[in-house]
């Protein structure tokens, strides 16, 4: 396994925030789609000096360092310089330094963030690089297609490395305590919420995301209640169809009653460190807050299954960001940062990486490590995506302004509906206008 190491130098960086507003298309045909001078770079020689921004710094930064040291014992000639960058303020720091200057060589990319990024012309395609590389056959292609996806088709332009997945935490002592049964349907679920909150005391059934990141996330819980399938009909949105916003009224009515008041300003760190830490019954996150779980509560007080069915057994979940290595086109050491996308993808980091972070490996071989059976949230969340009976809801990550979207226009907006200022109709029927207009945009620059 490998030796961890630390970091020998950082780049600082000055943080401002600044949406992509170009589609791929443009950046497809060989316009840089921000009106900022992009530069090409150069292929290098494959030894020398990298900077790798890490998108996740802090929660990822131990398992980034072990990588690293690896790389650097294998490739004595090169050195990898880490600069770990908090996820909310990832896309930002990227946004700015395109138009500024200073992008690393290497750097970790969401399929979330990936299309603001692609637009602004600064990413190089890696798709012959990779079917070049060892690495050719060895990614799973349901990931390779996600990112693909994002580029509209035309272009890959990071290096999958992980997927995540919508995942119900609930603490089974307290669900065994109450006589209650694991919630795998909804009906389930909301049953538990209301027997397992006792607001005198301060038990709560469940914890509700308010702050930052909580479109996503309700948005999930509303399109596995509904059952609709599909973001688009068409050329228009799905996310304010009547379904819909019944599903987020019931989602929403929740709060107060059987959350904590306090949710409607809770991010995924404060949401989960007062799971970990309180008397509440149930969280809805992702794979990736395991590890935390895992320190805070031990092996047998929890467990994390895949979002809950309906009650005829549907499941539908809305997609989870794909996360990737993106080489940028401004490096001047190109063959250099491709040798540590590799070596990053390939199967031993690979799998290390995913076991930190509980998620499903790209690496195939990765995928069939003897970790992944032992870690039952990861196994039942891949078996649920192989499955073939889920129905995944792609969520618009081809649109440049989908960050846009779902965090500076509406998160302010959705802690009203919690508030009950604001009706979910009117929030659903908002956010449909945004993405609507994104949409009819897209589809024009791809026709041009």
């Amino acid at each position: 396994m490998f030796n961890t190491k630390s970091t020998r130098r950082s780049r600082p960086a000055t943080v401002l925030a600044l949406a992509a507003t170009l589609a791929l298309a443009a950046t497809a045909c060989g316009d840089d789609g921000s009106g900022a001078t992009a530069s090409a770079g150069g292929e290098g020689s494959g030894k020398g000096e990298i900077t790798f921004w890490d998108n996740n710094g802090g929660v990822r930064t131990d398992v980034w360092k072990e990588i690293i040291a690896a790389f650097e014992k294998a490739n004595p000639d090169i050195e990898v310089n880490y600069v770990g960058i908090p996820a909310e303020s990832a896309q930002s720091k990227y946004d700015t330094a395109i138009q500024g200057g200073g992008l690393p060589d290497v750097g970790g990319v969401t399929t979330a963030m990936l299309a603001a990024i692609a637009a602004q012309g600064a990413l190089d395609p890696l798709e012959k690089r990779l079917e070049d590389s060892s690495l050719g056959g060895k990614l799973n292609t349901g990931m390779l297609d996600s990112v693909r996806s994002v580029g509209g088709g035309k272009a890959l332009y990071t290096v999958p490395t992980s997927a995540n997945n919508g995942t119900l935490w609930y603490r089974t002592d307290l669900f065994t305590a109450a006589g209650l049964e694991a919630p795998t349907t909804w009906s389930k679920f909301y049953q538990a919420a209301d027997r397992l909150t006792e607001g005198g005391k301060n038990k709560f059934g469940f914890t509700i995301r308010g702050g930052k990141g909580s479109i996503a996330q309700a948005l999930d819980a509303t399109y596995g209640q509904s059952g609709i399938g599909e973001f688009w009909n068409g050329d228009k949105t799905t996310v304010n169809d009547p379904k819909n916003v019944e599903a987020l009224e019931k989602y929403v009515g929740l709060y107060k009653k059987d959350t904590p008041a306090a949710d409607v300003n809770n991010d995924f760190k404060k949401m989960v460190a007062q799971w970990d830490s309180g008397e509440i019954g149930m969280l809805s996150h992702n794979l990736g807050s395991y590890q935390d779980h895992l320190k805070a509560l031990g092996q047998n007080r929890f467990r994390g299954l895949p979002n809950p069915t309906l009650d005829d057994g549907t499941r539908v979940q809305v997609s989870q960001p794909v996360d990737g290595l993106g080489l940028f086109k401004a490096s001047k050491n190109k063959a250099t940062a491709w040798k540590f996308i590799e070596f990053a993808a390939s199967h031993e980091p690979n799998s290390l990486w995913n076991k930190a972070a509980g998620a499903v490996p790209s690496h195939t071989e990765a995928a069939k490590d003897e970790w992944i059976q032992k870690s039952e949230a990861t196994r039942l969340a891949a078996e649920s995506l192989n499955s073939g009976s889920i129905r995944i809801v792609q969520l618009p990550y081809h649109l440049a302004d989908w960050n846009t979207i779902s965090k500076s226009d509406n998160e302010a907006a959705f802690q009203k509906v919690l508030l009950g200022t604001m009706s979910a109709k009117e929030f659903l029927d908002t956010m449909a206008g945004q993405l609507n207009k994104a949409q009819a945009e897209w589809l024009q620059h791809q026709k041009n």
